[in-house]
């Protein structure tokens, strides 16, 4: 990338003990499912931790309270861990991460259990046996919702409730985080993750110095014009890593949804999968069922077949969307089982009795992010990730439907208890052997300058900037890619980013719009370096996977060309 992407360290300038100072064990950023159980998990595992949740907005705007689709769990004696395991790596297209793949799949149903322990209610049958949908690319009914469609605002529900019963644990709501803090290192460059610079609107700036930080800031959907995403969702959490000295991994690979409501001028909202699972049929305007031309599982294929289904049919038929037919479920069954979806239709005035219901894909999920061990490990010291923010090698190339939630229950629980490693006994304080102190040992305020001159570049409307980016994006960096137009897109991002990046913000809009820069700039790196498809990533100018590429892409600040990561320890393939 540009140079303009690597100088800025962070987004203002500071001088870090002239702040007001908050201390803590444990900063987890995000409070979506990830982060609140980080938070329960940390103190849970240690009666004396503190956690600070720094959450940008309230608990109604994270991706989690939005999230329609349910928890996918073997639950059901019928299905097998087996099975789960399985359809997991198939989705993922080859780069999927066994070890943790079986983590997710054996932890999960536990962290299910216990959510029903803590209150949280699952849809039942009439016997009060738990009922289980299916969606695509799974092939056993394995899904557990709540009232059919709002599983997600349960789930945030069920959670937020506990970290605001925790004496342990504090809530710092409308906290927006600018970026990680860390030490000075022994080289003089970045060394460990000491906490975070954080606005409040009511506060104004603030340090929170942290043992151990847990980031689970969620995706980076408002990248795209069109997109399922919250507002909110502008991929701080990644970006602030980046700077940080954190490697990224996987960046190229965005999940976008296929089914979401498509009217003119309206916010695009979710139509959830577990739709298709019961029966519904895409149809293009003709009425032509078209998913079987395309593949044998039709609408229940992984979402990136579906999508570009979609899309093909929408240019084969030089229309702009497609459409959800639920008569197949049947209009009473349908209204019953998606509540939430039969009145955000009849708010349209859409009659699913009679008309199908227009839909149109979008991007809908971030699958690269901050890289990590099997334990939530980031590549810098005091730093843990967890939940969308991070890339873990659960979802490989493709997240199979459901997985999310799933793996924010099951690596939130382990970043808040593996991150307590961070966190000494007083008595060891100053017992390293050479008389020093022994890293992580006690979040303490360090004399970090963060001095940016002002920039003497015109400056760029920040609102054309942010339209411009998220358009570029959804036509050149969406469903479909090609080098041409990704090398075309590049430099786009290093003009807006000459005169954006180099200017001092004092408001969320200005440092949003730099996170996003930072955001598509990677994204678009990653695609023009992955020459070929596989899951998510679909090259128009090469549509096969090769061997070369069947490795994970870390890009870190500074460096020029990532880092390859081999799957599973095997061998990796030379060009």
């Amino acid at each position: 990338m540009h140079p303009v992407f690597e100088e800025r360290r962070y987004l203002i300038p500071f001088r870090a003990t002239l702040l007001p100072q908050i201390f803590t064990d444990v900063l987890v950023v995000g409070a979506g499912v990830a982060g609140t159980c980080a938070a329960l998990s940390a103190v849970r595992n240690d009666p004396n931790a503190e956690v600070i949740i720094a959450a940008k907005g309230q608990v109604r705007d994270s991706n989690t309270y939005w999230a329609q689709g349910g928890i996918a769990a073997v639950l059901d004696d019928a299905d097998s861990t087996a099975s789960h395991i399985e359809d997991t790596l198939v989705a993922g297209a080859g780069l999927c991460d066994d070890a943790v793949v079986r983590t997710v799949v054996e932890d999960g149903p536990a962290r299910v259990r216990e959510l029903i322990t803590s209150g949280m209610r699952l849809d039942r049958d009439e016997l009060g046996e738990l009922k289980f949908g299916r969606e695509g690319g799974h092939s056993h009914f394995r899904i557990v919702h709540t009232d059919g469609d709002a599983t997600g605002k349960s789930l945030a529900t069920t959670l937020n409730e506990q970290v605001r019963a925790h004496e342990r644990i504090r809530l710092f709501e409308d906290c927006f985080v600018l970026d990680l803090i860390t030490n000075p290192g022994p080289d003089g460059g970045a060394g460990e993750c000491v906490g975070a610079i954080t606005h409040h609107p009511r506060y104004g700036l603030q340090v929170v110095w942290a043992r151990a930080t847990v980031l689970a800031a969620g995706g980076c959907g408002q990248v795209y014009r069109e997109s399922t995403n919250p507002s909110v969702s502008t991929g701080d959490g990644i970006a602030m890593a980046y700077r940080a000295g954190a490697a990224l991994q996987d960046m190229a690979f965005v999940q976008f949804h296929p089914t979401t409501l498509y009217v003119a001028g309206a916010s695009r909202s979710l139509i959830t999968e577990a739709v298709r699972g019961e029966g519904a049929v895409l149809v293009d305007k003709a009425g032509h069922r078209f998913m079987p031309d395309y593949d044998e599982r039709a609408e229940l294929a992984p979402r990136d077949i579906v999508a570009r289904g979609m899309l093909k049919q929408m240019a084969k038929t030089d229309h702009s969307h497609v459409y959800l037919d639920v008569r197949p479920i049947g209009i009473d069954r349908f209204n019953e089982r998606f509540p939430g979806i039969t009145e955000l239709l009849r708010q349209f005035e859409i009659d699913p009795a009679t008309t199908p219901i227009p839909v149109h894909p979008s991007a809908h999920y971030m699958i690269g992010g901050v890289a990590t061990d099997g334990m939530g490990r980031s590549t810098v010291p005091g730093l843990y990730a967890c939940g969308e923010a991070s890339c873990t090698g659960l979802h490989g190339a493709n997240r199979l439907a459901s997985n999310s939630l799933l793996e924010g229950l099951v690596f939130g629980e382990i970043a808040g208890r593996v991150c307590l490693e961070r966190l000494r006994p007083p008595d060891t304080v100053g017992q390293s052997g050479d008389g020093g102190e022994l890293p992580g040992a006690t979040a303490r305020p360090y004399k970090i300058v963060s001095d940016i001159r002002p920039s003497v570049r015109s400056e760029l409307d920040l609102a054309d900037v942010r339209r411009s980016l998220r358009s570029v994006m959804w036509r050149h960096v969406g469903i479909e890619r090609e080098g041409g137009h990704l090398r075309e897109v590049g430099e786009m991002f290093e003009f807006w980013a000459r005169y954006t990046l180099d200017k001092i913000f004092d408001d969320r809009l200005g440092w949003e719009v730099q996170n996003l820069l930072t955001i598509g700039a990677l994204i678009c790196q990653s695609a023009a370096w992955r020459l070929e498809s596989r899951g998510t990533h679909y090259r128009t100018d090469y549509p096969e996977p090769a061997d070369a590429y069947r490795v994970h892409d870390r890009w870190t600040r500074g460096q020029a060309e990532p880092a390859r990561v081999r799957v599973n320890g095997e061998p990796a393939a030379t060009e």
